[in-house]
């Protein structure tokens, strides 16, 4: 599994359609060798090599899929006459614009490439031609002193409560909300501003709870958004127009949209833009089971874009883990308890999973309607319990973390039973005391007394502990605790598990959700509408497509009985076009032919250029677990059978030395053993490459390997499972190469004559990312930035460059500084004079929202390093040109065939495939790019967006080029042939990608902060070097001996 080797990220599967935040499985889509994006999958930083990327490409692929394509009943629709004849228009406008915007301008549409017709997965809105949208801002604050912000649901429901107040509830069909903080509607509401203290009533609640909180709510109308100008816009031809209300008639269009979803009793969401049906059919595919407690739900995803001459609604399908909605304990037990699964894990699969209480009697509302009793799961009994900021009286007893209901005792008062030891009706069995302190020594006296949470619930409820084994849960927090037996339990429907999927988990969940395209263009079709609520028949506030005829009603007519907004739930059709790949080069200049986007290498051909093989050898591990099944003579005969891959693809060197055993008997050991045997094989036997052999994947054991190797010892590293490097085969031992060359600063392959500005060697090209901790990391994890740099124009060795940031920022801080130490890689390694005269730069995971503060924060450090490192000569004549694309993946934009003849063996379009019309605005330099060819599922186009260019619009255009948008498109296309681990081309462009993986390499290297596993509310003891649980620079501070090569891969 390598091709991250995002073969561990997967971008080499298809779309799972959007997956779970924990999933850290193979990604999009079946291209890169890693997995295209959506969830930054599994991000091994390297991974095992081996497996994705194709490699050597010696091999098949098994079974032929399933091909076929979308076919309307209608039949296949041209694209919109209308948006065609503007863009031709602006055609002509934008390649002689020069007028100033924020970004650069498109300089003109792309041309090369053969013509194709495809659908997109969006929909049409239609607003009523003079729609007018009311905007209300909503202000909640806390009426007490010290009282916490309203949040989440308790937020959503008192915005329900609102809504039902005599200045809204008249309006109910004319308005829509996001239930946090904006009123949307389709005539004015208030004539002044509304402002009352109200008291918080949970869901179907009559009154208010006694001491329930009381906010003061202020709502105020804060604009009226006139939709017409915002399609004016659109369809203008003058590129120097501004719209500033832009945005806020978008975020008001994508409030209508998602209101359905957010009120509907049938469908749950996550975040504000994907929903899931909450009673999906297990028959039609919508769901299946995961395990351990979980399963995968089909959803749908859906926003508001803008392009030429219309709005646009994209929806597409997602998947995501939710928790069974079945009894706690059966939960748990599915999950798993020691020893099979720690009791750490178990704690934080738990955390914040809100359950309904099930062994009190029921209670009914006026109407007659359950009022079911629910809590939110704080985590498991810890002895710290009853302890910090807020807490009185006696603490609980806990026997140990995660006691059951025997192990956890806590102080009862006398009053009675109808009281807990709060004070309050017992519902649970709370761990504090609201009277005096208990007598000496024993804990009990005539204010009260310790009692097991086991006996307390057989003498209050007559409930039997059915398992002592299994944990307690605190449904309170960690200073009050309050107990619950999880029998008497039951989770709720809809909620999403954050939690890492294992193995077996995450193969179910790419089973579940990688499906062919045209199946996933019909589920946006035909489920999409449904669960999003773009029917008029299950949705009050839609209207049906306007027809003047339409009950012998004028067309004006139509539009007031409803909201004002339509959309017809069709796909639409844009054109694109398909380029054609480079020749791939290696050595002697033997050229290979890419077909469908790969190639193999049957041919024996060498490496373009091979790195020099040091003394190295294996250390070959086993544990307790985990036998290892190789023999110590079909060992070596492996290792001699690679070696001799090595020297078949050019990688000349010494012959393999005898390697280490080790054997690990506890996790506990995982990290000192694995040091001592690498230290060994660093000191004792000088190794410069070690082939580091599992039993089987192991993520504790590849993140002991790679901090160790990378950081302490500056020892080059390859992570192999056993089953796979003992079978020998030559595509497996072909594809460990491509990593080892890159490792030793070799090239593997080239592409000559078709880089255009690159191959005068004068531009740099530079890769940043920046990855973020997972809800599941420790809060001392930090933000990681990557920059990865060109040392010369063959674009085959990328050193990289590793800091520690501020967490949860996405600008680099340290750019500049980032950027000098590339500057001198370029000189040093790169064997050139001067410094580049070109920075092309593509920086990876920047969302839309933040494409300015690129230009505002980064920028200004890039030119800081360039001034500070080029002379002044150079600078004051603006030397070096700098232009910024920022690379998007995780967005929602798909595209499928419309025939047979033009998808390829997957049912997607061809590799090559780019689109810059029809879902596009013209004032954008954007395009998306499908240069890959999915293993499977429905491919993800990556999305580029040019926000600064110095290079290319100073540049004449030259044949065979007509526009300035074809050089910039097509050196992109033929950049994603040059991934130096794998033969194919992938579907991100190198330098992002490579960036994307050296940063996956650094949080291995802190994977103690972000795979945290400390019990619910505590904070984790050690650091990665078992100091305070901070990350220090020192901990990802890569060795000097591996620090200017490609170690990450």
């Amino acid at each position: 599994m390598s091709g991250r080797d995002r073969g561990s990220r997967g971008r080499g599967r298809g779309d799972r359609g959007g997956v779970p935040a924990g999933y850290r499985g193979r990604g999009d889509d079946g291209s890169r060798g890693r997995g295209d994006e959506g969830s930054r999958g599994r991000r091994d930083g390297g991974g095992y090599a081996g497996g994705g990327g194709r490699g050597g490409g010696r091999g098949g692929r098994g079974g032929r899929p399933e091909r076929d394509v979308y076919r309307p009943v209608d039949g296949v629709p041209p694209p919109n006459s209308k948006v065609q004849k503007k863009e031709d228009e602006l055609h002509k406008v934008l390649v002689k614009t020069k007028s100033p915007s924020e970004f650069p301008l498109r300089p003109g549409f792309g041309t090369r490439g053969s013509p194709v017709l495809l659908f997109t997965n969006s929909f049409e809105l239609i607003p009523e031609p003079n729609l007018l949208l009311y905007r209300y801002g909503i202000s909640i604050e806390p009426l007490a002193k010290n009282q916490p912000d309203i949040t989440g649901k308790k937020l959503s429901q008192l915005v329900k409560q609102l809504l039902q107040t005599d200045q809204f509830v008249d309006h109910e069909d004319g308005l829509v909300t996001d239930f946090r903080s904006n009123i949307i509607a389709r005539e004015q509401l208030l004539s002044q501003p509304f402002d009352q203290v109200m008291q918080y009533v949970a869901e179907n609640e009559d009154e208010p709870a006694v001491n329930a909180p009381k906010f003061r709510v202020q709502v105020e109308e804060t604009g009226v958004l006139t939709v017409s100008q915002l399609t004016d816009f659109l369809t203008s031809s003058d590129m120097s127009r501004m719209f500033e209300d832009k945005k806020s008639i978008v975020q008001a269009l994508n409030i209508f949209v998602r209101h359905y979803a957010k009120e509907s009793q049938s469908v749950g969401t996550i975040g504000t833009a994907k929903s899931f049906p909450l009673n999906p059919d297990e028959q039609s595919g919508q769901t299946s089971d995961l395990g351990g407690g979980l399963r995968a739900i089909r959803g749908i995803f859906s926003s508001i874009r803008v392009a030429t001459c219309r709005i646009l609604v994209n929806i597409n399908v997602t998947a995501a883990a939710f928790y069974d909605p079945i009894r706690l304990d059966m939960l748990i037990r599915n999950y798993g308890l020691p020893p099979r699964v720690s009791k750490l894990k178990v704690d934080g699969f738990l955390k914040r999973l809100r359950v309904e209480v099930i062994h009190l009697p029921s209670k009914k509302n006026k109407a007659g309607v359950v009022i079911p009793r629910i809590k939110t799961i704080f985590g498991l009994a810890t002895k710290n319990d009853g302890t910090g900021a807020g807490s009185s009286g006696p603490p609980p007893k806990v026997q140990d973390f995660g006691a059951g209901a025997r192990g956890v005792q806590f102080f009862l008062r006398d009053e009675g039973p109808e009281q807990s030891s709060s004070g309050k009706k017992a519902g649970g069995a709370k761990g504090k005391k609201a009277g005096g302190q208990p007598g000496p020594g024993s804990g009990s006296g005539s204010q009260g007394r310790y009692v097991s949470v086991e006996d307390y619930f057989k003498q209050r409820y007559n409930r039997v502990v059915s398992d002592l084994a299994m944990p307690v849960v605190n449904v309170g927090n960690r200073a009050n605790p309050s107990y619950l037996l999880a029998q008497c339990c039951l989770v709720l429907p809809g909620q999403s598990s954050q939690s890492k999927l294992n193995s077996h988990q995450s193969q179910r969940m790419i089973d579940h959700a990688v499906r062919p395209p045209f199946k996933n263009a019909a589920s946006i079709v035909n489920e999409g509408p449904s669960i999003v609520g773009l029917f008029p028949e299950t949705n009050v506030k839609m209207v049906t497509t306007p027809d003047p005829t339409f009950c012998g009603l004028r067309h004006t007519d139509i539009w007031k009985t409803q909201f004002g907004i339509s959309i017809p739930t069709s796909l639409l059709t844009v054109p694109g076009r398909v380029l054609q790949g480079p020749k791939v080069s290696y050595k002697d200049h033997k050229h290979v032919i890419p077909s469908d986007g790969s190639w193999n290498l049957r041919d024996k051909v060498k490496f373009n250029s091979a790195g020099n093989l040091p003394r190295w050898s294996y250390l070959m591990i086993s544990t307790a677990w985990q036998p290892n099944p190789f023999n110590a003579e079909s060992l070596w005969n492996s290792v001699k059978n690679f070696h001799k891959v090595l020297n078949d693809m050019g990688i000349a060197g010494s012959a393999p030395v005898q390697g280490l055993q080790i054997h690990i008997k506890t996790h506990e050991e995982i990290d000192s053993e694995i040091e001592g045997a690498l230290k060994k094989a660093t000191v004792q036997a000088q190794l410069r490459l070690v082939l580091v052999i599992f039993p089987d994947k192991d993520t504790e054991m590849y993140n002991a390997v790679k901090h160790t190797a990378d950081v302490k010892l500056g020892i080059h590293t390859v992570c192999l499972v056993s089953k796979q490097f003992g079978k020998g085969h030559p595509s497996y031992f072909a594809n460990v190469a491509l990593k080892v060359n890159l490792k030793l600063g070799g090239i593997n392959h080239v592409v000559e004559d078709r880089l255009g500005i690159i191959k005068e060697d004068k531009t740099m090209v530079i890769g940043i990312d920046v990855t973020h901790p997972s809800p599941s990391s420790s809060s001392k994890a930090p933000s990681i930035a990557s920059m990865v740099a060109s040392i010369d124009h063959w674009l085959g060795q990328w050193p990289a460059e590793l800091r520690i940031q501020q967490r949860r920022k996405e600008m680099v801080t340290d750019l500049d500084q980032m950027l000098k130490t590339r500057l001198e890689l370029w000189q040093r390694l790169g064997f050139h004079k001067a410094y580049p005269e070109n920075l092309l730069i593509y920086r990876d995971g920047v969302s839309e929202g933040q494409y300015a503060a690129v230009i505002e924060e980064e920028l200004p450090l890039l030119r800081k390093a360039c001034r500070e490192m080029y002379p002044a000569t150079e600078t004051k004549r603006g030397i070096p040109n700098i232009t910024i694309i920022v690379v998007g993946k995780r967005h929602h934009t798909r595209f499928y065939p419309t025939n047979l003849a033009n998808a390829d063996a997957n049912s997607n379009p061809k590799n090559g495939t780019i689109v810059d019309r029809g879902v596009t605005e013209a004032r954008n330099w954007d395009f998306f790019l499908q240069a890959h060819t999915a293993l499977q599922g429905t491919a993800r186009p990556a999305h580029y967006y040019v926000v600064l260019d110095e290079i290319f619009t100073r540049r004449g255009i030259k044949p065979p080029f007509q526009t300035t948008a074809d050089v910039l498109e097509d050196l992109t296309h033929n950049m994603s042939y040059l991934y130096g681990r794998a033969t194919k081309a992938v579907s991100l462009c190198p330098p992002a990608y490579y960036a994307d993986i050296a940063c996956e390499r650094a949080r291995r290297y802190l994977s103690k902060l972000f795979e945290q596993s400390t019990p619910s509310g505590t904070l984790a003891s050690t650091s990665v070097s078992g100091g305070t649980g901070e990350s220090r620079a020192e901990d990802m501070l890569v060795h000097p001996n591996l620090k200017n090569t490609m170690f990450y891969i």
